[in-house]
């Protein structure tokens, strides 16, 4: 099915609401910690739009839709793991994390083991978080190849200027206030899309009907070590990762704060589930697509023009929104970890504009990479790496540094 002007209209009406939102609150930044943790001035829902708008992206959406074509309900360790992980936070991190009054995962460290530790960490966790922005413009240049005929030149530099767009102007708090209509646009069109693939598929009997018990319905259906695997690398991966750390200490209160992740964590499974159904719907019928192309290609064959524009332009929005907040907590963590180590002086407007000006630069470093490299990858493999190297890296210094700081 072709897109039609239906489509555009309705894509276009979501790109520019979003994008509005965060021009819009760019207005609010004056000062480097208003850029980066909101000014301490966060409520709840702004906390789970920064929370959410970084963690459900390319790999939530479509790499899970993809995952579940493959092998079925495993898909779902992504976004179950992450709201796990932000339930977790909620319960038993928040409050010792606010009690820090630091930006950086890095500082906490340096304070507790040195500062070769914390160098250590803004390295391995900045190399973590940009390993995932490459499938985020992979996601990104494959839906607007499709949605504008582009070639994939012209795709990934528009997907650089649109990542960038997304943070650079606003910060956490644009990146927040855009991530939260983001994850309102992406959890309905998911839930919508996920309930019209149950009742195309036929229901419960229909799934019984197509798929076999495992390993289609199980959450080990690429065996128990490596789903595990996955789980624990969102679980860990989570907790260690600058941006989520970022959002909690951005909230105006500890409610704030804790109200936030607690809504990440309801929100994270449901949008996942709703990928999976649409994914073995696909498998059902389409059994000879690209696996990537499964939720782009529902979306186009299976619901209406007008609706399924915005859930394009939301598909699209979701990997911008989480290579913009993967972008903007590299940033932080270098100029503060890195460049403020060095020039200790430097004046509030100087480090605003270096926070902007390393977004950009991270943001040409990964269209090169993506440009030089090219080729196929399993979304989700690539997001599991990266959350998997920053826990390896940053969970066990950092829960020792919170829960045994006198000793």
């Amino acid at each position: 099915m072709e897109l039609t002007i239906r489509h555009f209209i309705g894509a276009a009406a979501a790109l520019v609401l979003v994008f509005g939102i965060g021009i819009v609150s760019g207005r609010r930044i004056c000062t480097a910690a208003d850029f980066s943790v909101c000014g301490h001035r966060a409520g709840a829902m702004l906390v789970m739009g920064a929370i959410l708008g970084t963690l459900v992206g390319g790999a939530s959406t479509i790499g899970t839709a993809q995952l579940a074509y493959l092998y079925g309900f495993s898909a779902w360790w992504f976004t179950l793991g992450g709201g796990i992980a932000c339930l977790l936070i909620a319960l038993f991190l928040v409050r010792p994390m606010r009690e820090t009054r630091l930006e950086t995962i890095s500082q906490l460290l340096a304070i507790n083991f040195g500062s070769s530790a914390g160098v250590t960490a803004t390295v391995f966790v900045s190399l973590g978080m940009f390993i995932n922005i490459i499938p985020q413009m992979l996601s990104a240049i494959a839906l607007l190849s499709s949605i504008l005929a582009m070639g994939t030149v012209t795709a990934a530099l528009l997907a650089a200027v649109l990542i960038i767009s997304y943070v650079v102007f606003g910060g956490l708090w644009g990146s927040g206030c855009m991530g939260l209509v983001k994850i309102g646009l992406t959890c309905i069109c998911l839930l919508v899309g996920g309930t019209a693939a149950y009742f195309l598929v036929g229901g419960a009997g229909g799934l019984a009907l197509n798929f076999t018990p495992y390993p289609w319905f199980s959450l080990f259906g690429r065996g128990v070590n490596t789903d595990l695997a996955s789980g624990f690398s969102l679980l860990v991966g989570v907790i260690s990762s600058q941006i989520y750390f970022q959002a909690v200490f951005a909230g105006r209160n500890l409610s704030a704060a804790r109200g936030g992740a607690l809504l990440s964590a309801l929100l994270a499974p449901a949008i996942g589930l709703g990928g999976i159904l649409i994914g073995l719907f696909m498998r059902a019928h389409y059994p000879d697509i690209n696996p990537a192309q499964a939720l782009p290609l529902f979306v186009l064959n299976h619901l209406p023009a007008w609706f399924g524009g915005v859930v394009l332009a939301t598909l699209l929005l979701a990997s911008i929104g989480t290579g913009a907040g993967l972008t903007l907590g590299i940033s932080t963590t270098l100029s503060r970890d890195i460049y403020l180590r060095f020039k200790p002086r430097t004046g509030d407007r100087q480090l605003l504009m270096l926070l902007r000006l390393c977004i950009v630069m991270i943001v040409l470093l990964a269209l090169a990479f993506v440009l030089t490299t090219g080729g196929e990858v399993l979304l989700l493999q690539f997001s599991y790496l990266s959350l998997g190297l920053r826990g390896a890296t940053v969970c066990f210094p950092l829960l020792a540094a919170i829960f045994l700081k006198d000793r």
